[in-house]
């Protein structure tokens, strides 16, 4: 089994560069780890261009290091055998010219739920709302679908679980809603009307890799509550990204880099993204905005690589204008909202950080203790000094 090389920092590969002037001034150093000691207080000083040279160094390292992983990533919650849904790894191939590419229809689909309940129930799920929209490359996000779906009663002694998982992230009442009076048959009809199928030519369904077992897992539980079959094909939005690349530039980009695309919170606050309730409450998870802002991020990335001008169909209206050199990061100015909200969500914080600044936030901490340790032995120090002269003169 080949070993996972962990992604570097730009303050690693500073410290790094760092190591043979710190060998010949005599300073004892093997490793990187221990050079971060003499360099802290060095990297604190350079100039924002000046550290921009290692980010790219470290990128580009990331970036070997990630075309070298051959194996397969296995889905780590397989799909009972009961279900129907083809949960297919790889997104179906795409046609080889660039029309056909940019015109082909793309179906981004979720399934939001009253929390996750333990394997051994047979109920995992508890659907409560449903997205989806109908997007290509050349003309944006055509259509978009979106119920709230009436739930079933959560098993015995699990109604608290659901709630509070509720709460922490999509905040929709587990009972007594009144926007939740869409039911299994009504949602999965409306759904195929939306669709609207044409003979012979199967829709295909993407959604986020890690939301794919709770979407198929859904789908089939409405399936199998109204006495029908479900036979809709689900894939992988970040396989399908790899397939939009790999078409143009013969070669894929690292899955690192897809994920920090995709994870980005420039939309999350946007007009015309979130329903119409969870724009009105100010609430950021919404199953209908979490498929608009997988259109938006595949706009904003593979639009200029198939020569497509972005439209307000394409990106929001007010960020339709952007360039591809945009910072795609937001700041959040309201700090103590932004606490509360982290707090609230620390099961999904993984959706929201990439291996990578994971990474940074790791050296970051090291850094901060490592200057705190400096600053407090140079006060003592000078405390000592002081207390020599005054007993001595």
């Amino acid at each position: 089994m080949s070993r996972h090389r962990a992604s570097r920092s730009a303050f690693y590969c500073f410290v790094r560069d760092q190591l043979p002037g710190l060998r010949g001034r005599g300073v004892p150093v093997n490793r990187v780890v221990d050079a971060i000691p003499y360099c802290s207080q060095a990297w604190a000083l350079l100039t924002k261009e000046e550290k921009m040279v290692y980010m790219e160094k470290a990128h580009k390292q990331n970036e070997s290091n990630c075309s070298q992983k051959t194996v397969t990533e296995v889905n780590a919650h397989p799909v009972p055998a009961c279900l129907t849904t083809k949960m297919t790894t790889v997104a179906p191939l795409l046609d080889v010219s660039d029309p056909a590419v940019i015109a082909d229809i793309f179906y981004f689909l979720n399934i939001y739920s009253h929390g996750k309940l333990p394997s051994h129930c047979e109920q995992r799920f508890l659907p409560c709302e449903i997205g989806c929209v109908k997007y290509s490359l050349q003309d944006g996000i055509i259509a978009d679908f979106h119920h709230f779906i009436d739930p079933e009663v959560p098993p015995c002694g699990f109604r608290y679980h659901c709630q509070a998982a509720s709460d922490a992230t999509h905040k929709i009442p587990i009972s007594g809603f009144h926007l939740s009076r869409a039911c299994y048959a009504v949602v999965l009809q409306e759904l195929l009307d939306f669709v609207q199928p044409a003979r012979d030519v199967q829709p295909q369904f993407y959604c986020r890799y890690d939301d794919r077992f709770r979407v198929s897992w859904c789908l089939n539980r409405m399936a199998s509550v109204t006495g029908t079959e479900n036979h809709l094909e689900l894939f992988a939005v970040e396989d399908l990204v790899v397939e939009l690349y790999r078409k143009k530039y013969k070669k894929e980009p690292s899955k690192t880099w897809i994920c920090r695309e995709l994870d980005v919170f420039l939309w999350d606050f946007c007009s015309n993204t979130r329903c119409k309730w969870h724009e009105e409450n100010d609430i950021m998870y919404c199953a209908l905005a979490s498929c608009k802002k997988i259109a938006y991020c595949i706009s904003r990335s593979l639009a200029s690589v198939y020569g497509v001008s972005l439209t307000a169909a394409h990106l929001p209206p007010k960020d339709s204008d952007y360039n591809e050199r945009t910072n795609t990061k937001m700041v959040i100015l309201d700090a103590g909202r932004f606490q509360k909200m982290k707090t609230e969500s620390s099961e999904c914080d993984r959706h929201f950080t990439s291996p990578s600044q994971n990474q940074e936030l790791i050296i970051s901490n090291c850094e901060f203790e490592t200057f705190t340790f400096l600053r407090g032995k140079r006060y003592l120090n000078l405390i000592q000094l002081l207390l020599f002269q005054f007993f001595w003169a």
